[in-house]
C-alpha cells in the first residue's frame, strides 16, 4: 500500500531549508522584541511626565 524508503541523503539536502526556516523565525522574534521595546519606551515616557 505505502512504499516508504529511507534515504539519508534527503535529510542532508533538507538541512538547508530547515536552517533557513530557523533563521527566519529568529529574525521575526527579533523584530517582535524590537517593536515591543520601542512601543514600551514610547508609551512609558509619556506616563512619567
Amino acid at each position: 500500500m505505502f512504499d516508504m524508503f529511507f534515504k539519508p541523503m534527503n535529510f542532508i539536502e533538507n538541512l538547508k531549508y530547515m536552517g533557513i526556516g530557523m533563521l527566519v523565525i529568529l529574525i521575526v522574534i527579533g523584530i517582535i522584541i524590537l517593536v515591543t521595546t520601542l512601543l514600551n519606551n514610547i508609551f512609558s515616557a509619556k506616563e512619567k511626565k
